[in-house]
């Protein structure tokens, strides 16, 4: 997981960028087409298209939004891709028209972005119109990396049961998978419980006996079927959709913050912020090589990462004291919070919040790309610590405070204030997909909207890619 970290540490992001694939970033003061502007020059709406339809979405307001989707280990199993909350909104009780025109630009944003290549292992869930199952755009997706979720719409123009369930067919072949959402909600995708992969279920509409009785139902009739709830609040919602039998997981719930006063930093990560503070108080490389020789694994790899041929050192370092010398104190520094993050972690979950703040790190990075590198260093550790209480499972006090972070990264994680926390409210705002939000955010921080939306996915491609 650490190898990319490693790189920025040294300075070698586009080296880095292309052991990854990722794209190196561009200057955030450059002048460049927003996604929408990007999509109409490579990939254009058919022109079938009516001009009423293609006024319903603001061309200069168009960007991806997505939301984890969690497996039954809380490990992220894949994620909803939607446009911005805005244009969901404005679009939301439009024609079957519209829709279309919606899914059409949702899609083509996905196949530009190179989603399969994104994501890696995981599931691209997009909510598309029953109508759309034929749309040409649909081939360019990776099959088996998608999942489509139907959804109704009363214009006229739906497909009768037999055509929806031959389009079914012909896309399950090519490896796609289907979703619908509660059949006793949506009657009618009932006839294609023993088609689909995923039945969806909203969580405010739970209560025990519903749930039972449609978990026993979606088994009696699909037992190929996952079920998926969308819209969990916390934890104690999450536990009950799990004893229902769900599999898959999504909402608030997996960066909430719950009441964790009665617990403390787990031994490793106690270890490695007794270390952290011998490192800010400037004590000598003898003492901080014996601190390391308490964990064996941590001074190996150290060392490991250390004579990695990607940092082309012209020695092969053998001694943690050298070691301490040659990576120098604030690479360390930084270093050992990244493992802080990464160890001791109570629950699956805590790896979705890892992935999430290693997304809001990377993001800061990119948009003070023109500052100083002190400063983007003090951004990504803004974001990488923004989320820390949430991934140890402790409460934020006892997180931070053994790390002796500088006093604006303090104030921005701990009470949103200081120079760097309107770009932490803009990645917070991008994960929200809170069209507003985020437009009030990005002006604040000078940077328009599209630009947050491509470094928000450029953010997750390199945290999906230190991961793999």
């Amino acid at each position: 997981m650490l190898r990319v970290f490693f790189d920025w540490l040294f300075g070698r992001r586009r080296a880095a960028a292309a052991a990854t694939g990722a794209a190196a970033p561009s200057v955030q003061g450059e002048s460049e087409p927003t996604g929408f502007q990007m999509l109409e020059r490579s990939a254009p709406l058919r022109s079938g298209t009516s001009s009423s339809a293609a006024e319903a979405i603001d061309a200069d307001a168009i960007f991806l939004c997505r939301e984890a989707v969690l497996g039954r280990d809380q490990h992220i199993a894949g994620y909803q891709f939607m446009l911005q909350e805005g244009t969901r909104n404005r679009i939301r009780h439009g024609s079957r028209r519209v829709q279309h025109l919606y899914a059409e630009v949702l899609v083509r944003n996905l196949v530009r972005a190179d989603i399969g290549s994104l994501i890696g292992r995981r599931f691209a869930f997009i909510d598309v119109p029953d109508s759309f199952l034929g749309d040409p755009c649909l081939a360019a997706l990776p099959p088996h990396k998608t999942v489509l979720m139907l959804a109704t719409h009363p214009d006229p123009g739906a497909p009768d049961i037999h055509s929806l369930r031959e389009a079914v067919n012909r896309l399950r072949v090519t490896g796609v998978r289907i979703g619908i959402p509660d059949p006793a909600v949506v009657t009618e995708f009932q006839p294609l419980l023993p088609l689909v992969d995923f039945v969806m279920l909203r969580a405010p509409a739970l209560d025990a006996r519903r749930g039972l009785q449609l978990a026993s139902q979606v088994v009696e009739a699909a037992p190929q079927a996952r079920l998926l709830v969308r819209d969990l609040p916390g934890r104690e919602d999450f536990r009950f959709c799990y004893k229902l039998g769900a599999s898959l997981f999504q909402g608030p719930f997996i960066t909430s913050r719950e009441s964790w006063d009665d617990r403390d930093l787990g031994p490793s990560a106690a270890r490695l912020s007794r270390l952290i503070g011998k490192v800010k108080a400037d004590a000598d490389s003898s003492e901080l090589a014996a601190l390391l020789k308490e964990d064996a694994a941590l001074s190996l790899r150290l060392l490991r990462y250390i004579n990695a041929a990607a940092n082309e050192l012209a020695e092969h370092v053998s001694s943690l004291e050298r070691a301490i010398v040659v990576i120098g104190r604030d690479k360390l520094y930084r270093w050992l919070i990244l493992l802080v993050c990464s160890m001791d972690t109570p629950s699956g979950r805590s790896s979705a919040a890892l992935e999430s703040a290693l997304v809001r790190a990377r993001m800061l990075e990119l948009l003070g790309q023109d500052r100083s590198r002190q400063e983007r260093e003090a951004l990504f550790l803004t974001g990488l610590l923004s989320l820390i209480d949430v991934i140890l499972e402790v409460p934020m006090e006892k997180a931070l405070g053994p790390l002796s972070v500088a006093p604006e990264i303090n104030l921005a994680v701990r009470h949103g204030e200081g120079p760097h926390a309107p770009l932490l409210d803009l990645a917070i705002a991008c994960e929200q997909f809170n069209g507003r939000h985020i437009a009030d955010a990005a002006a604040r921080c000078g940077v328009s909207p599209a630009i947050a939306s491509e470094r928000h996915l450029e953010a997750l491609s390199w945290a999906l890619a230190i991961q793999e």
